[in-house]
């Protein structure tokens, strides 16, 4: 979603990082150009300008380090203002009492059923036991969705259709909490089109009734300057606790994110990425502004792919690979495990300089849907034997299958052995340096000591036989 506001900081920067020294007249110019990249991202004005001034007084008042550019130095005091403006630190939920409360409040459309389940889906991840209660009473679909999403991550839902209460809705859940003991209640409430005296009553009785631990702003990030006034009413209505942001994923230009903590000075705490129920991720404001300034985000990466894959199926393929035993089954797994990450898009925006790489290759995600329904067209034997697929009869079968054409199929396969082939030479050549154990397994692909072509070998002896094969199953049925 920063895409556009990334994009002309970085060309600032890029002006600033070829200078041998920096002028006044340098910094105020690349600064004026920060300011028309900030304004352009929807952030408030008044908070733009309080930014720019920060950070042009600190560039101005900076000593200049010998080994370190000046233009570096500009970039590293506006990354540390972009953390200030959107919080020092990731804050988490503070959730003491028994069981805790959690009250779930924004406008109409802002996500806040949906994000009530992914926080419950977050808090069970941490051993957490929650219990949802609808206090939509205004949306019969808000309760219906809740208790949708609440069977699929067997979830209790506290639902009463018969009262529009929802203080005693509230007080009756926690009551119910108590009984199952469930050590969390998340509230999720009923929203407008905009702030109104009606809302801020009901939100407020309800506040009273329970004495929630957190009361969190369930804000959409394409807000814009809107954002400031929804989160400054509800904050001096309720005394927020936090703010999530929703839609992060979307191709809004991102302005609440800068904006919100500034102006209610409550952090934000979690930030929706995606539609899935998982998709909901605590906010970190360094890793953030890494993201806004294009340096990429490796460490919530590789968090996720610690969520993703496990370490005894990284073991089992490591030792696949030192056996030559890599198959089209693995090949699947991984590019499951890499639509679980987000993309190969998602995963070129976390590393730095991704964003380039992912320009120069034109990358087509749908191409891994052709991949994977051309495996996905393989038989489990063919998967796990990929030598049998050297007869044209099979190769033209999987292309049926699969819906893509022949040649698409059999340039997937040669790929695939140019692949398996150099895991094959990496294999010998760890064994000449002491890799030892592996260079003498017997894994597909080897045959004692065929030296560097071996692979290729055996490959094209498997075929022959293969091909004999299926000509004299053909005699036979003639």
């Amino acid at each position: 979603m920063f895409e556009n506001l990334t994009d002309k900081l970085q060309d600032t920067f890029r002006d600033l990082t070829g200078r041998g020294s920096l002028t006044e007249k340098n910094i105020r110019d690349a600064m004026r150009e920060v300011r028309l990249a900030l304004l352009d991202a929807d952030v408030n004005f008044q908070i733009v300008k309080e930014f720019v001034n920060d950070v042009t007084e600190q560039c101005l008042g900076e000593r200049v380090m010998k080994s370190v550019k000046p233009g570096q130095q500009a970039i590293k005091i506006v990354s540390d203002q972009l953390e200030a403006l959107m919080g020092d630190a990731c804050v988490p939920l503070e959730l003491s009492s028994s069981p805790a409360t959690i009250v779930m409040v924004g406008l109409h459309g802002s996500g806040k059923t949906t994000t009530t389940a992914k926080l419950a889906t977050h808090l069970m991840k941490q051993g957490r036991r929650p219990l949802l209660a609808a206090a939509d009473v205004y949306r019969p679909a808000a309760i219906d969705q809740l208790q949708t999403l609440g069977e699929s991550l067997d979830v209790p839902v506290y639902v009463d259709r018969e009262t529009t209460d929802i203080s005693a809705i509230a007080a009756a859940a926690v009551q119910r909490a108590r009984q199952e003991r469930r050590d969390v209640v998340i509230i999720d409430t009923a929203g407008r089109l905009q702030v109104d005296d009606d809302l801020v009553a009901e939100l407020i009785g309800l506040k009273n009734a329970v004495d929630p631990d957190e009361i969190l702003l369930v804000a959409d990030a394409a807000l814009g300057q809107e954002a400031v006034s929804v989160a400054k009413h509800f904050n001096d209505a309720m005394d927020l606790t936090g703010i999530i942001l929703t839609k992060l994923d979307g191709d809004a230009r991102g302005g609440a994110a800068l904006s919100m903590r500034r102006i209610t000075n409550k952090p934000i705490k979690f930030i929706g990425v995606g539609e899935k129920i998982e998709d909901l991720e605590p906010f970190h404001p360094d890793r953030m502004a890494s993201r806004i300034l294009g340096m990429g985000d490796v460490v919530s990466l590789v968090e996720k792919a610690a969520e993703t894959i496990s370490l005894e199926d990284a073991k089992r393929l490591e030792q696949k690979m030192l056996k030559n035993k890599y198959d089209f089954d693995d090949f699947l797994n991984q590019l499951d495990q890499l639509k679980k990450l987000g993309g190969m898009s998602f995963v070129l925006d976390m590393i730095p300089g991704g964003k380039k790489l992912k320009e120069g290759a034109d990358l087509d995600e749908s191409m891994l849907r052709h991949t994977e329904a051309i495996l996905s067209s393989m038989t489990p034997y063919e998967r796990q034997h990929p030598e049998v697929l050297g007869m044209v009869s099979r190769r033209q079968r999987i292309a049926n299958g699969s819906g893509r054409k022949l040649v698409e199929v059999q340039q997937l396969i040669k790929r695939f052995e140019s692949m398996r082939g150099m895991i094959g030479n990496f294999r010998k050549m760890s064994g000449m340096f002491g890799g030892g154990a592996a260079g003498s397994s017997g894994g597909v692909g080897v045959g004692g000591g065929g030296g560097s072509g071996g692979h290729r070998v055996v490959s094209q002896k498997a075929k022959k036989a293969a091909r004999k094969k299926h000509k004299r199953a053909n005699k036979r049925r003639r």
